[in-house]
């Protein structure tokens, strides 16, 4: 996701994110199972970005503790 900085979104927020990331995914990698898939660099992409949100996820929760 270029453009979107994960540390400015809420706990809620992310947690939406994470989840469409993880439907986006899924449907790269039936994409890519059934050979239809141009970019597959989309698919490492869309890994990084569910981490850089998990990461964000967890600084919240960090802070909330602090």
């Amino acid at each position: 996701m270029k453009g979107t900085n994960f540390n400015e979104l809420s706990r809620e927020e992310l947690n939406e994110k994470i989840l469409d990331l993880k439907k986006q995914l899924f449907n790269l990698r039936f994409q890519m199972a059934i050979n239809s898939l141009q970019d597959t660099s989309s698919v490492a992409k869309t890994k990084r970005d569910i981490a850089r949100a998990k990461t964000a996820l967890r600084n919240l929760e960090l802070k909330a503790q602090a």
